[in-house]
């Protein structure tokens, strides 16, 4: 038997030579016309699919060429800032978004009630679920958990395997009423076994919605105040949907494809979410930002943000990626519609928390940023601020942990995914199969002891 420090050694020694031998010319993928990252050489994504789910847009064709415009977002033909104009102030959103995109119409009073007495009932996690399958398999982190807590209510389930379409729905149905329950445990489990904090299990409460179970499942007294909620709830709203084409969404739409199983598509969209350049940059973001403050004296000196930012795009502080994180998207140029709401609406809660001094550093950096990045990186690339940049500002002001910035994404997005899920059912119809060009040469095979 190997001791622990060579078997290390081996590991090493055996990655470090596979980085070498595996690697593929770069040159390769311009030579074949590969589409890296399903991305065209204008930036546009390669178009593989179609949906009536969501739809971004942010630029329009004018004789023949692409012309930036302000970001503008869709959730089953309407544009976001109509949806939040019409329920912010009056009602809470997410249920009503949840109801839109799996019926892929508005509900009445009436429906959006039954819809919510129905999120209410399916709630409560199985019967022994939180003591077997969250508290005694703990994790470091909450993302880790959840997609295992996905899976595991396969097991928990009379009717498991994909079936007919109201089988698939009524289980997408109890997924997103248990998301904010699961990621709320999830985090309790981490809180206590990793952190050694008193554990403390609040049940979901009947009367609350999605946006005020998860405040009052991860509060030791279970309080919130009305605008707290509100705030979250909008939040959840503006990352509900986001297309077909974001990573997650897409491998929704590929599991989806295969015939597997709904708690089997799902774990698979919370591992593409997880990534930091997916739902994991707004932790990046809200860590770059923290960042600044401890390096800068004056929090309104705009020449010390533009010198803290060009040394990030020069790899000489944060985390050295040269990344400006929250600053730029895949299709967004001149705007994010939902960095515009979520910022609107942030004013009033930074106001209340007093933290308005934060807030407008947020501001000053999202308008100096893309300067130094012209002027740093010497090229006329349009960004602009996402929605990532302003999420965890607006969590840290409730009060909720890093941990859980990811887990609140996957929270919301669970509406869109089970959207996409349907539609793949209803109207895919074929397995995903991209084609991959093998680059390496044919080799005869080599005899043991001819080996070197």
């Amino acid at each position: 038997m190997l001791t622990a420090e060579q078997t290390k050694k081996l590991i090493h020694d055996f990655a470090a030579t596979s980085k070498v031998d595996q690697k593929i010319d770069p040159a390769l993928y311009t030579k074949y016309n590969v589409k890296r990252g399903l991305r065209n050489n204008d930036g546009t994504g390669v178009l593989v699919g179609l949906t009536e789910v969501g739809e971004v847009m942010s630029y329009i064709v004018d004789d023949a060429e692409r012309v930036p415009v302000e970001g503008k977002l869709f959730y089953r033909g309407y544009e976001i800032s109509d949806l939040v104009n019409g329920f912010y102030g009056k009602r809470f959103g997410y249920e009503e978004i949840a109801y839109l995109l799996l019926k892929g119409q508005l509900p009445t009073d009436e429906q959006l009630l039954e819809f919510k007495e129905l999120l209410s009932t399916v709630r409560p996690l199985p019967k022994g679920f939180t003591e077997d399958m969250i508290l005694k398999a703990p994790s470091p982190d909450v993302m880790n958990k959840l997609a295992r807590s996905v899976l595991a209510l396969y097991s928990y389930d009379d009717d498991p395997e994909p079936g007919n379409l109201d089988n698939v729905v009524r289980q997408c149905i109890e997924l997103i009423a248990r998301f904010p329950v699961l990621i709320s445990y999830g985090y309790m489990a981490r809180r206590h076994y990793v952190e050694g904090q008193s554990l403390f299990i609040h049940d979901p409460v009947p009367e609350y919605n999605t946006a005020q179970n998860i405040l009052h499942l991860i509060r030791p007294d279970g309080k919130f105040t009305e605008l707290e909620a509100r705030i979250l709830d909008l939040a959840l709203c503006l990352h509900a949907e986001h297309g077909g084409g974001n990573n997650s969404s897409f491998v929704t739409h590929a599991v989806s494809s295969t015939g597997s199983d709904t708690y089997a598509v799902i774990a698979a969209a919370v591992g593409s979410l997880k990534g930091p350049q997916h739902g994991g940059a707004s932790n990046k973001a809200y860590a770059m930002m923290s960042d600044m403050r401890k390096n800068i004296t004056d929090l309104k000196d705009e020449d010390q943000i533009r010198g803290y930012l060009a040394k990030i795009l020069r790899k000489e502080a944060f985390d050295r990626s040269g990344l400006i994180y929250g600053i730029g998207h895949a299709v967004y140029t001149l705007s994010d519609p939902r960095t515009k709401l979520l910022k609107h609406y942030a004013e009033e809660l930074a106001a209340e928390k007093g933290l308005s001094d934060i807030l407008e550093l947020y501001e000053t950096t999202e308008r100096v940023a893309p300067d130094v990045f012209h002027e740093v990186k010497k090229n006329d690339k349009i960004v602009c601020a996402n929605v990532d940049y302003y999420a965890g500002l607006i969590y840290s002001m409730l009060g909720i942990p890093c941990e859980l910035f990811t887990p609140l994404f996957a929270c919301a997005r669970i509406a869109g995914w089970s959207a996409h899920r349907i539609e793949e059912i209803v109207s895919g119809g074929r397995i995903m199969r991209p084609a991959f060009k093998n680059v390496i040469k044919r080799r005869p095979y080599i005899p043991m002891d001819e080996r070197s």
